[in-house]
């Protein structure tokens, strides 16, 4: 090798946050990624106010989120009597200095990808290339192996690999070839959008229901002035018996809405008709909530796991996609703390690994969503008054407690410098 070059498996969020990071640092990088073509797959996902931040300080600023979704103004659960729970604004109406976004998952794929393209050109993305494992090499580089899309295997040479390739990683599976297999808990979730009325703040996140059957709803565009109608994405949970052949339900299984929604037939409120969202369905998609058990380390010397790779969580936080971002620009911090090299790698590993290992078993308890499982267990889900049943202040430190787990407690946020200052240049080691 004549000079450092980062390897990055996987053109997902993750991923292409961190090159968009590397070259934001000066530091050469490759994005390798399976797909022959980029597609604006998924539906909806959240944006917290610390990935929001992350975003406008790579340049990717408000204007641009507003293409592609919705500033969210309302957290709230609801229980399955259609009584609020807990509400709480959110965003700037929150305080924050950042705003919270839904957003569709694929084209903030593309906008990054777009983005990425720009400002490093096209050879910065390579598609068609499927990275299988990895091989270090006697001075201290890493290689990626893998297979092209027409079948020919390749090998790329790089100072650092980084795995962003996923819950099912090629490069995790290398680097722990004893773990687990993927963790299901029984819950299958079917996911789509349809264009309907958005309901009570025009931009609220609306949790409704228990653990064992659920659903989550919140608008990704604004509402059309001339219909009122905004693209809605929703999320129908339902627990299964443990015995359930999880394994055959296809990974975002295009599915028709007759197959799940009689599970929510009388699912009817004054503010809000689930079986009418449901049959409005433009797509749906039938997945199980599945994630990984917490390994010990992300890092096998010049190799580092991030995102879905390193920390795949159930979706309950709505923190996946942010805290693969954050995985980006902590990175990017490390190495201007350390260098590019696997310094920097140990540092990031020893800073990120055991705290959000533990956010990761936290979703698998419900995460926020827990405050539903809690009234349903001291009530059955009825209640005239939810401070007879969960005090207010009982409330107010459950979710807070989660907050602060996932990194976007609004003082530590607000008041914190920025991960990544402006000019920043990282040094390369050897």
């Amino acid at each position: 090798m004549t000079g450092p070059r980062v390897l990055i498996c996987g053109g997902g969020i993750g991923g292409l946050a961190v090159g968009l990071t590397l070259h934001q640092l000066g530091v050469p990088f490759t994005v390798l990624e399976g797909a022959r073509e980029l597609a604006p797959l998924g539906v909806g996902i959240n944006l917290q106010p610390n990935a929001v931040r992350e975003l406008g300080d790579l340049g990717i600023g408000t204007g641009m989120l507003d293409a592609i979704g919705v500033g969210v103004r309302e957290w709230a659960l609801v229980g399955r009597n259609g009584h609020d729970i807990y509400s709480e604004p959110r965003g700037l109406l929150a305080g924050y200095r950042w705003p919270q976004y839904a957003v569709h998952r694929g084209r903030l794929q593309l906008l990054l990808a777009d983005t990425l393209r720009e400002r490093a050109g096209d050879d910065a993305i390579r598609l068609g290339h499927r990275v299988t494992g990895y091989e270090k090499n006697a001075d201290g580089t890493v290689a990626a192996v893998g297979r092209r899309a027409d079948g020919a295997p390749f090998r790329e040479d790089g100072t650092l690999l980084v795995g962003a390739d996923g819950i099912h990683s090629a490069v995790r599976a290398q680097m722990h070839p004893d773990q687990p297999p993927i963790h299901w808990g029984g819950t299958i979730m079917w996911r789509g959008t349809s264009q309907a009325p958005p309901i009570r703040t025009g931009s609220s996140f609306v949790g409704l229901g228990s653990a064992q059957h659920r659903v989550v709803l919140y608008p990704i565009s604004p509402a059309d002035p001339a219909t009122g109608l905004a693209t809605v994405n929703w999320i129908a949970e339902l627990r299964v018996d443990a015995s359930h052949d999880w394994q055959s339900t296809g990974w975002f299984r295009a599915v028709d809405v007759a197959e799940f929604a009689h599970h929510f037939d009388d699912w009817r409120y004054d503010w809000l008709d689930v079986p009418d969202l449901l049959r409005r369905a433009e797509v749906a998609y039938e997945n199980p909530m599945i994630d990984r058990d917490p390994v010990p380390t992300w890092q096998d010397g010049p190799v580092l796991l991030v995102g879905d790779a390193a920390h795949a969580m159930y979706p309950t936080g709505s923190n996946g996609a942010s805290q693969a971002i954050m995985d980006a620009r902590l990175l990017g911090a490390a190495m201007l703390r350390h260098g590019v090299g696997v310094e920097a790698l140990a540092a990031f590993d020893a800073q990120l690994c055991g705290p959000v290992s533990e956010l990761v078993l936290r979703n698998r308890g419900d995460g926020p969503f827990g405050l539903l499982d809690l009234v349903d267990q001291r009530c059955g889900g009825q209640f005239d008054d939810i401070d007879d049943v969960v005090p207010e202040a009982e409330r107010t430190a459950f979710m807070a407690g989660y907050k602060a787990a996932a990194g976007f407690a609004i003082d530590q946020l607000n008041t914190a410098p920025p991960t990544i200052a402006p000019g920043s240049r990282a040094a390369v080691t050897a």
